[in-house]
């Protein structure tokens, strides 16, 4: 986890960068921002509150690290101080040649070292890049002659962070520890900051296999299963249950072991491993078949666990437990399928 109770911005560089492929230019500052600690306390809570999960990503080239090129810059800022804004106007350059979707937005570029900013209990120094793309209107109340006066003006929500990544000097030969937050484009085809610009791909950790396992599994039952064996809805949600079972009640993760305790059966368990192997090739990932449990995963990927049976557009049901406990049927009069749900006490 991140923890910044002691943490401290040594130095801050600022500089605008727009959408190249729209004529938007590039306004570099001539020397670092100055501030007061007031100020430096909000853009503290501006910069770091983001970084939440537990997810980290290194910087990567398929022809080499040293190709990345904001890899290098970085590594130049750690290893020299001195060089920390020659270093921001190379970055804010380099951002500006990767600003050439349409989508993206002109915004103020920030660069900053920190620290005694504190990661997994290590004390480190890190170096954080920002963006901020958007803004939002603000009413200023002021005093005026016995009365008030409202206007309004336009700023940066410092709750809401645009873009941003935290690079802590540690494990530099693997690519540095990555934290990066994209609040603006997570799923669209503007996703210039982490793929463009940083070139960043997520660490293989607890949490990236713990992740991956949880996906892994939920699609082997919900789309495997029962294309292979014969599985209704409620052996599915059965399924469902157990996985997420073993992963909240597990401390270490083990491939034999999770197909002994939730699958059970051979021929199915054949298939599981079998379908670990597909999955791997088909999303490109390294999955280890034992690991520690992430509960930050878990917890990030609990939703994945839901068990839901849709009946057409008038009822769902959620089975949280005790299969035996709901039967399928088909009405004789009717032909219609039906589920019987058998119950103590209705609450």
């Amino acid at each position: 986890m991140i923890h910044s109770e002691e943490t401290s911005i040594q130095a801050l560089a600022l500089h605008k960068v727009g959408n190249k492929s729209t004529g938007e230019g590039l306004h570099l500052s001539k020397d670092v921002l100055q501030t007061d600690d007031a100020i430096r306390q909000l853009l503290l809570h501006y910069f770091i509150t983001p970084f939440k999960e537990q997810e980290y990503f290194r910087f990567f080239h398929d022809s080499g690290l040293h190709m990345n090129e904001v890899y290098s810059f970085v590594s130049s800022i750690f290893e020299d101080t001195d060089s920390f804004f020659d270093q921001s106007v190379d970055l804010a350059k380099y951002l500006y040649e990767q600003s050439t979707h349409p989508k993206i937005k002109a915004g103020e570029f920030y660069v900053v070292l920190f620290r005694n900013l504190v990661l997994d209990g290590e004390e480190v120094d890190a170096l954080g890049l920002f963006k901020s793309e958007s803004k939002e209107t603000y009413l200023k109340i002021y005093a005026s002659g016995g009365g008030y006066e409202i206007q309004s003006d336009d700023g940066i929500n410092i709750n809401k962070l645009d873009k941003g990544c935290l690079i802590f000097n540690s494990s530099a030969d693997d690519g540095y520890v990555v934290a990066a937050v994209d609040n603006l484009n997570r799923n669209s085809d503007a996703r210039y900051w982490f793929d463009d610009f940083l070139h960043i791909r997520q660490r293989e950790d607890d949490f990236y296999h713990t992740e991956n396992a949880i996906s892994m599994c939920k699609s082997f039952v919900t789309k495997q299963l029962p294309e292979e064996f014969d599985l209704d809805r409620a052996d599915q949600a059965e399924m469902l249950n157990d996985s997420a079972s073993y992963f909240k009640e597990n401390d270490n993760f083990d491939l034999d072991d999770f197909a002994q305790q939730v699958i059970r059966q051979p021929e199915v368990m054949e298939s599981f491993k079998q379908y670990k192997t597909d999955f791997e090739e088909n999303n490109d990932l390294s999955m280890a078949d034992s690991f520690d449990i992430s509960t930050p995963a878990v917890k990030k990927k609990s939703r994945f666990f839901k068990s839901v049976i849709k009946l057409d557009k008038n009822f769902h049901i959620y089975i949280h437990g005790k299969r035996e406990f709901v039967k399928k049927g088909v009405d004789q009069e009717t032909g219609m399928n039906y589920y019987q749900l058998m119950f103590e006490r209705e609450e």
